[in-house]
C-alpha cells in the first residue's frame, strides 16, 4: 500500500476532483491518494467522487485555507 501526494492548491472547481480522479486511476487497490486543494467546493466535489467510485474518504480537513483529502482506492 502507498500514498501518493497530489498538490491541487490554486485550482478552482472542477479541476481538483477531475485531476485527481485520473491520478486514481494509476493506483492499485488500497493506496491512498492525499489531495490538498484550497477551492471550498472541492468538499463537496470530494464527497460525491467517493460516493460514485466506491472509493473511501477516509478523513478531509481544513488548515490555513487549505483542504486535505485522504482517500482509499477501492479494491
Amino acid at each position: 500500500m502507498t500514498t501518493k501526494v497530489l498538490d491541487l492548491k490554486g485550482l478552482k472547481c472542477p479541476l481538483p476532483v477531475l485531476k485527481a480522479r485520473r491520478t486514481m486511476k494509476e493506483l492499485a487497490g488500497g493506496d491512498i491518494l492525499q489531495v490538498l486543494a484550497t477551492d471550498p467546493g472541492a468538499v463537496q466535489d470530494f464527497q460525491a467522487y467517493c460516493e460514485a467510485t466506491g472509493d473511501t474518504l477516509l478523513e478531509w480537513g481544513e488548515a490555513d485555507g487549505v483542504f486535505t483529502f485522504r482517500i482509499r482506492k477501492s479494491a
